[in-house]
């Protein structure tokens, strides 16, 4: 038997996720960055974790944006087959949800209509929602807004079967070096392997969403977050760009199959402050 969802609770629900990845750090990435305060050994490095760390407590405590780029809202949406929304468009509801939460969350309207006539739509839609449908009766949505101070540094690159493991990861390190100060770090990074052009860059942006430091369960690609990590704590980038070892929080890889003769990888560079917030309706 079917489950019915109204519209307006996920226009509510989708609001109130909006709020909440906008003024909240999640508690994986708060205890990251507390760790990473203790391991740093540049005094302005610290300096710029215990900013970004007293940064969260305020607009927390004061239901501020932890930053005044608000993103693009990215939505993830797992939907049971056993579920029926009822009173409307799906879609449309999201993007009602978007709108209303930025509105009444006093959020900046970060969205243009047209990428060349560059015309705000003032209040941050359309979304980009990506959906999953899934067996049973439940309806999970995440809301992911995305600042382009690091989503501009993210980078794409359709290799050949022959560039190997060691051509991908020269290819994400001199992504995170190039990026440099752009992405506001202590980073995250989310690094996609596999599918087609479209696949591997979703793949690269729902590894963003993982607990910040889970470990992919695969031991091989495991293994290349690890290396990854300690190459990008290596640069010497720094918090904020201001030189020092915690340049990166965590380096997530994700991969999908993929054709004989391709070798996707995405990499989607993320701030310090990855902003996401899920709930089950």
């Amino acid at each position: 038997m079917s489950r019915q969802i109204e519209c307006q609770k996920v226009t509510d629900a989708v609001a109130l996720l909006c709020q909440q990845a906008n003024m909240e750090l999640s508690p994986d990435i708060q205890h990251a960055l507390e760790a990473a305060r203790r391991s740093e050994p540049s005094p302005a490095g610290q300096a710029i974790l215990e900013d970004l760390i007293e940064n969260a407590a305020l607009a927390r405590q004061k239901r501020l944006a932890i930053c005044q780029d608000t993103g693009m809202a990215v939505v993830f949406v797992r939907i049971g087959q056993e579920v029926q929304v009822v009173g409307g468009s799906l879609t449309e509801a999201i993007h009602a949800g978007v709108a209303k939460g930025y509105r009444e969350g006093y959020l900046r309207a970060s969205v243009v209509a047209d990428p060349l006539l560059r015309v705000n739509t003032g209040d941050n839609t359309p979304a980009v929602i990506h959906y999953d449908i899934v067996p049973g009766d439940e309806l999970e949505i995440t809301v992911a807004p995305k600042g382009f101070g690091s989503e501009n540094m993210s980078a794409v690159k359709m290799f050949s079967p022959s560039a190997g493991i060691e051509g991908v990861r020269q290819f994400i390190l001199d992504t995170i070096r190039a990026a440099g100060p752009n992405p506001c770090p202590p980073i995250i990074v989310g690094v996609g392997l596999g599918g087609t052009l479209e696949k591997v860059t979703e793949l690269a942006k729902e590894a963003l969403l993982r607990p910040v430091g889970s470990a992919n369960p695969k031991p091989h690609l495991h293994q290349l977050e690890q290396e990854l990590l300690a190459a990008a704590n290596a640069t010497g980038i720094g918090p904020g760009g201001l030189g020092g070892r915690m340049t990166a929080l965590a380096i997530h890889v994700e991969a999908y199959p993929t054709h004989i003769a391709g070798l996707p990888v995405a990499v989607n560079m993320s701030c310090h402050a990855t902003r996401h917030a899920s709930l089950n309706l």
